[in-house]
């Protein structure tokens, strides 16, 4: 059995997912039986968006025989693909979800298990679907769902692992030409007769994948033509923003890696991996106090036989020239996040990395998104904002001065990628207008789950706040003068007024092209004039005289970040965060009525 995992976006690894769509185009096709699987030209397809971002798992009856079967796992990044949810609908498929008590990103789909007739007598479907359902069990997965034909029983095969039909959804499909019928798994209530194999192979998913072997791994590096020059990136390009990950167990990319390494464009190298599967290990039993012989023995048992150099991925940074080596995604966020535990659980940290947050505004709202990504609130993000670094906004802006002319939503994705390779970031360059609207909230792979707003223009900020309310998104936004926080819960309360009723019932529409004068005194009527801090309202009237803009501290953006993370964690978590302006006044609460240890002193 080997199992390994396609990229989402999966640029060089065509000819596996190409050998892996043959092997099920044959199976499938089943000499006649189900013709749709046969293209005009006569060659057999399965061709699927789904099989990128995907785990693959293939049987063999020896280690490097030819494979005889096979099963995919999808995992929620490709959620809104799964072929239950095109069965379904997206109204229907929701409606599955809500009846299970659960939300998509915990939601993961194991489809396409196949195996040669020749084979049927050996177990390997049993084996491929416990295999399956354990790598789903290991990788935090509450929910399992998927379509089930059910013409030679197979609806009763899965029965067998704990899945049950859903009622009302069996209807025949022309294309396996048979009935059809979804069937849901719940991880909590076990395998059912193959409980035990089950979680043997969930115990082993991560040696599987460490081991990968295989003829189909071992030919790819000749059965591709090396992927292009890497020497067309150049470093520091100053709209680079992603990082090229390369997993060395894939012959593809170590045919890229080679390449790259060969280039000049590698300035610094930086291998950990010793001391992060240490600390792997050590974040797995941390009762025990291993000698340093044990944790040797545990290093050599987690690499399962792969070379330290090969262990993992490496991420080369384009903007920096740096190449870094980390552990594989799941590992590397387990150790990365180990601190969090107890304040975050680790079903909770899974459920928040599962979700995309969008920010507006990349000045303030950079303290948020980094916040965020530092704490592992979100997995995915979206960024918005047209602006560059300017040598003015570095008072709050974490950036150095190498950094000014580079816009700030390429600098913020740049930030978060290095701190985990593994998110998913897209930005909008060119800041959210009513061109980008939509692609910004429900564009990419999903809509966003939670929004943070910290642009300076009254329109966008009506219109954002707009299009969340028809979306049921929630919103936030931290005003960075007296700890001011904003929260709107849309996602609640669809008929919320926008901005708390502040501005009454003023649209977006109504605010387009506002002189600068007309746009300062919207802004405070959002904020509120009378709270906002004695310095902020001087400075008002000096904007434009003495005053280039209004003042703004590093201390009060950080503080920011700190706020907004705080209140996308309960949202997210499904936590009590309600609706309404707070705030956390550091003047207020670090005055001398509010010194304990004086208190204390004085007793």
């Amino acid at each position: 059995m080997s199992a390994f995992n396609v990229p989402r976006y999966g640029v060089g690894h065509e000819g596996l997912v190409g050998r892996v769509r043959e092997l099920r185009a044959r199976i499938l096709y089943d000499h006649g039986r189900r013709p749709d699987f046969r293209a005009d030209d006569g060659s057999l397809r399965d061709d699927q968006d789904l099989d990128y971002g995907a785990w693959h798992f293939i049987a063999r009856r020896d280690p490097d025989g030819e494979p005889l079967g096979y099963i995919r796992l999808s995992t929620p990044v490709t959620g809104a693909l799964f072929q239950s949810r095109v069965f379904l609908g997206d109204a229907e498929y929701r409606r599955v979800l809500a009846a299970e008590g659960v939300e998509p990103n915990v939601v993961f789909e194991h489809s396409r298990l196949v195996v040669e007739q020749r084979s049927r007598k050996l177990g390997l479907g049993v084996h491929l679907n416990a295999v399956a359902i354990g790598a789903a069990h290991h990788l935090g997965a509450e929910i399992m769902i998927g379509t089930s034909g059910t013409k030679d029983g197979q609806d009763r095969f899965h029965g067998r692992f704990g899945f049950h039909p859903v009622p009302g959804t069996r209807r025949y499909v022309e294309q396996y030409t048979e009935n059809v019928v979804i069937l849901v798994h719940r991880t909590d209530r076990g395998a059912a007769e193959y409980a035990d194999l089950v979680a043997l192979w969930s115990a082993n998913f991560p040696a599987l994948v460490a081991a990968v072997g295989g003829a189909w791994i071992s030919q790819q590096a000749e059965s591709h033509p090396e992927p292009r020059s890497l020497r067309t990136i150049r470093t520091g390009a100053g709209d680079c923003w992603r990082p090229m990950l390369f997993e060395p167990r894939y012959a593809d990319d170590r045919v890229a890696f080679g390449a790259l390494l060969e280039s000049d464009d590698v300035t610094e190298v930086h291998d950990t991996i010793d001391t992060q599967l240490i600390e792997l290990i050590r974040s797995r039993e941390p009762h025990r106090r291993f000698t340093d012989i044990e944790l040797a023995d545990k290093v050599t048992e987690q690499l399962a036989g792969a070379a330290p150099w090969s262990y993992g991925a490496w991420a080369w940074y384009p903007w920096s020239g740096r190449l870094v080596h980390v552990l594989p995604r799941e590992e590397f966020r387990l150790v990365r996040t180990d601190r969090n535990r107890e304040k975050i659980q680790r079903p909770q940290q899974r459920r928040l990395l599962g979700r995309r947050i969008g920010v507006i505004g990349l000045s303030v709202g950079s303290s948020a998104a980094v916040t965020l990504a530092l704490e592992g609130v979100g997995g995915a993000f979206r960024l918005a904002d047209f602006d560059e670094l300017s040598l003015s906004n570095m008072n709050r802006l974490r950036a150095g001065v190498h950094d000014i002319g580079v816009g700030k939503a390429v600098l913020c994705a740049r930030q978060l990628y290095e701190i985990d390779p593994y998110l998913d970031v897209e930005i909008l360059p060119e800041g959210l207008t009513d061109d980008t609207m939509d692609k910004f909230f429900r564009g990419g792979e999903s809509p966003i789950d939670l929004l943070v707003e910290e642009c300076d223009t009254p329109y966008i900020k009506l219109a954002a706040r707009e299009y969340a309310r028809a979306l049921g998104i929630p919103v936030l936004m931290d005003c960075n003068d007296r700890g001011m926080l904003d929260i709107e819960r849309f996602d609640l309360e669809p008929d919320r007024p926008l901005l708390h009723g502040r501005l009454g019932d003023t649209r977006a529409a109504e605010l387009a092209g506002l002189t600068a004068a007309a746009r300062a005194e919207l802004i405070l009527a959002m904020v509120d004039a009378e709270r906002i801090s004695p310095q902020l309202a001087a400075a008002f009237p000096e904007i434009g005289r003495t005053l280039s803009s209004w003042p703004q501290l590093a201390s009060d953006v950080a503080l920011g970040g700190a706020l907004v993370t705080e209140a996308a964690r309960r949202i997210l978590l499904g936590e009590d965060c309600e609706s309404g302006r707070f705030y956390v006044d550091l003047a207020e609460l670090i005055a001398p009525d509010r010194n304990t240890a004086a208190f204390a002193a004085t007793r």
